[in-house]
């Protein structure tokens, strides 16, 4: 699933494709064509998005929310685009370039004011000039669930994945078993500013990139053209710190990745 920096990337990518000018927008596929009716021919106001949740703002007051899941993906091309290949939930043609959406979990239109009832099941977003960690903070140290699960809790924290939780969680040699009682406040937050600074780098690099330089050797990646990891998808190889085999287990529903010795 994509995380945080990527819905990000794609606000500020529309924001500059499709921004402040009119829209076509349709649905090839036949499931959004009473939303994209809506808002189709309408002036893109801006494009943004909180945690895993992008939203396109029209003239009108009417936004299209969008959460792409496990499987959504954009498609950017100039124009003329072809035609829709697959199952393309939502086409946007503006003066230079169109984009098409598939697989998403959501895809709706919604009023403005209904964006607050979105956020308001969400936690900060690390990549929003607003976010307030301490609100994530007094979440995390009531709780005794383990922070591997914290983390990847969107109402505490909008737009972790696993692959931020894994890295971020490694980075500060914190056990992802231990529970959010048991985090004391200097941690939480040397994770907090850490996480933001991380984020920031993926929206840059369109990447994610958590190794530190001097650790960024050895092994490859576990998968082409991706940044090395420390211990992300590296279940079975050597620590790339002490040596340990990295572990690897499920942990409400996901898959977790730490070093037992380094992560004590």
């Amino acid at each position: 699933m994509p995380e945080g920096h990527t819905l990000h990337r794609l606000a500020r990518l529309h924001q500059r494709r499709f921004g402040r000018a009119p829209v076509m927008v349709s649905s090839p596929q036949g499931r959004f064509t009473d939303g994209a009716a809506a808002v189709n021919g309408h002036v893109l106001k801006k494009a943004s998005a909180w945690g895993k949740h992008l939203f396109h703002h029209y003239d009108g007051g009417r936004v299209v929310h969008v959460h792409l899941g496990l499987y959504g993906t954009f498609t950017e091309l100039p124009l003329p685009l072809p035609l829709p290949v697959g199952q393309v939930r939502m086409r946007m043609l503006g003066a230079e370039y169109g984009t098409d959406l598939r697989g998403p979990t959501v895809c709706e239109v919604i009023d403005e004011p209904e964006i607050a009832d979105i956020v308001a099941r969400l936690g900060p977003d690390p990549l929003r000039r607003d976010a307030d960690g301490a609100l994530a903070w007094n979440r995390i140290r009531k709780s005794r669930r383990p922070i591997g699960a914290l983390l990847m809790d969107q109402s505490v924290i909008a737009g972790v994945g696993n692959v931020y939780r894994s890295e971020l969680l490694y980075r500060h040699l914190i056990d992802p078993y231990r529970p959010g009682t048991h985090i004391d406040e200097s941690e939480f937050f040397a994770m907090w500013t850490d996480l933001v600074e991380l984020m920031k780098v993926g929206v840059r690099r369109g990447k994610i990139i958590a190794i530190r330089p001097e650790d960024d050797h050895g092994l490859p990646s576990y998968g082409p053209g991706r940044p090395r990891t420390y211990v992300y998808r590296r279940a079975g190889d050597p620590c790339r710190v002490c040596g340990t085999e990295t572990r690897t287990a499920e942990l409400e529903g996901r898959n977790l990745f730490w070093c037992p010795t380094c992560q004590k």
